[in-house]
């Protein structure tokens, strides 16, 4: 008798669990609307609140669903239309509450960037929802089997606490009440820039790399009904993405010459690993789609084509122009010492000189190696370099005396990585590829970057794993091409 009462508990329990959120959401709005008419910070609270809930909701309400209505066909459905109406609702207030902080104040210009930053994020995050469900919708008509449940779980399972910290951030109430809650709250809303930025950026890579997993699935089903057999016109039309991916390299490394001339190193190092992270996408996104391949019908296919020119240019902005210039702004910030501003200057240009150099070797080369490259590539060049900035910027106040090393240090280091970038006898392998094939090697590299991006070790760590790549050669030598090649796992 009293099992009958318990399932009807439990199946309560997972309908308010999928269909409690929107209300929840539509609450938070609500509070969000009255902060900001009255800056009351027991609302801004009761927001806040009503947004974390919402967050263990959409944590658990799969689980839920699986393990007491295993049966129900409506739940996985009822699942992305809730998710679909909660980001919809959510994420333009946030853009709207992060102006809205700045009303009456006199922002700076990192406060600026940054709320014209979470705008580009939520219309991204909105563009990829409507993408994902015209994909999916499309597909199913045509008879294609609907994605696994794995197949969005990371995006849905960071969407939720992204959304709570953003709208925690934007309607934050400096004056409010001692109790606990509050003064949680409280911690997330005043972290530093960095760290915010970092969890954005990863927010909006996990974006487009959705965005990509769906073109791959049901990319084929689309271009089929686009293009009537016409490859050409397949080709350019796949290439957008991979192009917008290298279109985002480049304006991160611009936007880190941005935060280095504002001081910001910690956040001028987070865009160039931005930059990094999308040189290795758009890379890998072009050869999951064939578009480093030569079409059947070409009998001369061209040696550059457009989206090597646009990845060249790229990466000479965000690995070699801007490492050159950020070295630049942080010799003059911290004391030129016995280097004065000339030979500062005449340094930059050689290693800018030096990796466009490699670069066009890169480009040209007619006998390429497989899964390596001939030299040190040009984004591990620019990550060595600028992770001893980070640490240079953290000390040179509190340890003033160790100043006229760290400058000599680093103009050392980017001599050194001019020259090893063109030593092309030493083959480096492609770490990229090696993460992707290698499923603990990249888990333990994304933890690492995740644990001490909040920690001030940051450019520490990071110089020490830049340093053990540059030697790798020693020990990667012994690798196939063939099996450096894999972009895959056995």
């Amino acid at each position: 008798m009293d099992a009958i009462p318990t399932t009807k508990l439990l199946d309560r329990t997972t309908t308010i669990l999928v269909y409690g959120r929107p209300v929840l959401v539509f609450g938070g709005v609500v509070c969000a609307l009255t902060v900001m008419w009255t800056r009351d910070p027991w609302v801004y609270t009761l927001g806040v609140s009503f947004l974390l809930v919402s967050m263990i909701f959409d944590l658990i309400d799969g689980w839920f669903a699986a393990r007491f209505r295993p049966g129900a066909h409506l739940a996985p459905l009822a699942d992305r239309i809730m998710d679909k109406m909660v980001y919809s609702i959510i994420f333009p207030v946030i853009a709207v509450g992060v102006m809205w902080r700045m009303i009456g104040s006199h922002p700076s210009r990192i406060q600026l960037f940054h709320a014209i930053f979470v705008l580009i994020l939520c219309v991204t995050v909105l563009i990829r929802d409507h993408f994902a469900a015209f994909m999916r919708g499309f597909a199913l008509r045509q008879g294609s089997e609907p994605e696994s449940v794995e197949f969005t779980r990371l995006r849905t399972v960071v969407a939720a606490p992204v959304s709570a910290l953003l709208y925690a951030y934007a309607f934050h109430i400096s004056e409010g009440p001692s109790i606990w809650i509050y003064q949680g709250v409280t911690r997330l809303a005043t972290l530093r820039f960095s760290t915010l930025f970092f969890i954005e950026i990863v927010f909006l890579i996990i974006n487009f790399g959705s965005i990509a997993a769906y073109c791959r699935k049901y990319g084929t089903l689309c271009l089929d009904e686009l293009c009537f057999g016409d490859q050409g016109l397949r080709r350019k039309i796949l290439s957008v993405l991979p192009n917008a991916l290298t279109v985002m390299n480049a304006v991160m490394g611009m936007i880190g010459v941005f935060f280095a001339a504002q001081g910001r190193f910690r956040e001028m190092y987070f865009m160039i690993i931005g930059a990094a992270a999308f040189d290795k996408l758009d890379g890998a996104i072009a050869r999951r789609l064939g578009l480093t391949e030569p079409l059947p019908d070409e009998a001369n296919p061209p040696q550059v084509s457009l989206g090597n020119l646009m990845d060249d240019l790229a990466d000479a902005v965000s690995f070699c122009i801007a490492p050159a210039w950020i070295f630049y702004i942080a010799m003059s910030r911290f004391g030129h010492h016995e280097w004065g501003p000339v030979s500062i200057a005449w340094i930059a240009l050689l290693y800018v000189v030096a990796g466009i150099a490699r670069l066009v070797y890169f480009t040209i080369d007619k006998h390429p190696i497989a899964g390596f490259f001939k030299g040190l590539p040009s984004p591990a060049a620019a990550l060595l370099v600028l992770s001893p900035i980070v640490v240079y910027s953290q000390s040179a106040s509190a340890f003033p005396q160790w100043t006229g090393f760290g400058g000599d240090f680093i103009a050392a280091l980017m001599i050194f990585s001019a020259l090893v970038m063109n030593l092309y006898p030493v083959h480096y392998i492609h770490m990229g590829r090696a993460m992707s094939r290698n499923r603990w090697l990249n888990r333990l590299l994304i933890m690492g970057l995740l644990f001490f991006a909040f920690t001030p070790y940051l450019g520490h760590v990071a110089l020490a794993g830049m340093v053990l790549y540059v030697f790798s050669p020693l020990f990667t030598w012994r690798i196939s091409p063939a099996e450096a090649a894999r972009e895959t796992r056995k």
